[in-house]
């Protein structure tokens, strides 16, 4: 009887470009968790417990900023720059990074790297993708070696030459990339810039490095491209400048008025700017925020999960996503069949994505903040301020993260994951997908509002 050859089948899986991100990201926090557990990594050189380690390495890799353990007190240097590289790989992206590896050896980028990579940095073409993710790498670390010189002088004077070059180069990196980790717990723990609240260099030069990091690296390019010339502009960038000011002087002034009445008016000024650019999404602040008045709260909190532009370092559910849900207000108000942006049309699809979007943020924060309200014992809007931090990556706090338990702590990583991620893209990286339905249903009226 003749016998025929076994044939060997090797498992292959692929990967599609969003399950290679979300993937991509987890394995860094994992890499960084078992790093940061290192004896080496803490000042007294013992093991950091594992769910310490995991909170940190999340939400440094996830730029959120939210610690269970002061950065500039409890960590080494050696533990503070492995925070470093992990804060510096999230504000650019993992793929970024890799593919920036994959240039730097002179490895050709493929077809699927390329489709990855666009996928990472938002863009809304393939081609080009290279030189613009070149461009990326370039303006990023230009721009925060001149945000380091800048606060160079300030922070040399307070902690001598290692030290301040270190602290300028640490902050300047985390405020960009929009993490909100800072190491100025050698002053006071927990103290974030506090002590620097009157001082217009740091202040200034911190919010320039959020607020361009926010803006998005699309945003970048259409400005390298097009200069000054506004009208030449793509809509996506219009939309993000024009909204930007917006979510920055109108939220300053409220805070000018309401919040900081007491302080000097030079310093309202600054601590009233300040806290109206770091919720989207730094998370420093030069102010006592367990001060706040609940409508300050409130509007960090709405601010918070507004959050930065798209394929910027910022978190949040997106500048754009709030102008196109308020545009879809007006059409309905108007009685427009179609949403409108600065004299264009938004497609149905456009409206439906941002209407998933907003109520994926919704739900988890509001969620999450029930579960740790419940089991923690503490009040509900205080646990949202923590849970929308979180999600949206921003890492102000009102002081409760670093007393949570591991329930509460287990919430804020998948939160931070979540949101770093992109909830959107995270169910459609894990859900299986459906063929495309030809046929349509019949359509019946719903009574709504």
């Amino acid at each position: 009887m003749e016998k025929f050859p076994k044939v060997k089948h090797k498992l292959r899986i692929k990967l599609n470009s969003l399950q290679i991100i979300a993937l991509g990201f987890l394995g860094v926090i994992l890499t960084g968790a078992l790093l940061l557990m290192l004896p080496i990594s803490s000042k007294s050189r013992q093991v950091t417990p594992f769910v310490d380690a995991v909170f940190s390495a999340t939400t440094s890799v996830c730029v959120t900023g939210l610690v269970v353990r002061d950065t500039g007190t409890y960590w080494s240097t050696f533990g503070q720059f492995i925070i470093l590289m992990l804060i510096q790989i999230g504000g650019l992206g993992v793929i970024t990074v890799a593919c920036a590896f994959m240039l730097m050896a002179g490895k050709k980028i493929g077809l699927h790297q390329r489709s990855t990579l666009q996928e990472a940095v938002a863009a809304p073409k393939l081609s080009g993708i290279v030189k613009l993710t070149g461009f990326i790498l370039k303006g990023t670390f230009i721009i925060e070696l001149v945000g380091a010189l800048l606060l160079s002088p300030v922070f040399i004077k307070d902690f001598g030459w290692a030290k301040g070059l270190w602290m300028s180069l640490f902050h300047s990196v985390s405020a960009f990339c929009n993490a909100g980790i800072d190491i100025m717990g050698v002053v006071e723990p927990y103290s974030s810039f506090t002590s620097y609240s009157a001082n217009y260099l740091v202040n200034i030069v911190l919010m320039l490095l959020i607020i361009i990091g926010g803006l998005g690296f699309l945003t970048w390019d259409d400005l390298r491209t097009n200069k000054f010339r506004f009208k030449k502009y793509r809509l996506q960038t219009k939309v993000i400048l024009l909204t930007t000011l917006l979510l920055i002087f109108v939220p300053a002034t409220i805070f000018f008025f309401v919040e900081y009445k007491d302080l000097p008016l030079g310093e309202r000024i600054l601590a009233s700017l300040f806290q109206a650019v770091t919720p989207r999404t730094a998370g420093m602040n030069t102010t006592d925020l367990t001060q706040f008045t609940d409508s300050g709260k409130v509007i960090t909190i709405i601010l918070m999960m507004i959050g930065g532009a798209p394929g910027s370092t910022a978190g949040g559910m997106k500048i754009t996503t709030l102008a196109v849900l308020v545009a879809c207000m007006i059409a309905v108000i108007r009685r427009r069949s179609d949403a409108q942006l600065i004299d264009r049309r938004v497609g149905h699809d456009v409206v439906f994505t941002s209407v998933a979007i907003f109520l994926i943020y919704l739900v988890s924060t509001v969620f999450g903040a029930i579960i740790i309200s419940l089991y923690e014992g503490l009040p509900f809007l205080t646990c949202l301020y923590e849970t929308v931090s979180a999600m949206a990556t921003v890492g102000l706090t009102l002081g409760i993260t670093p007393e949570l338990g591991t329930l509460s702590k287990i919430v804020l990583i998948i939160l931070m994951y979540i949101g770093r991620i992109g909830g959107l893209t995270l169910i459609v990286a894990t859900v299986p997908s459906r063929p495309i339905q030809e046929g349509k249903l019949p359509i019946e009226k719903i009574t709504v509002g």
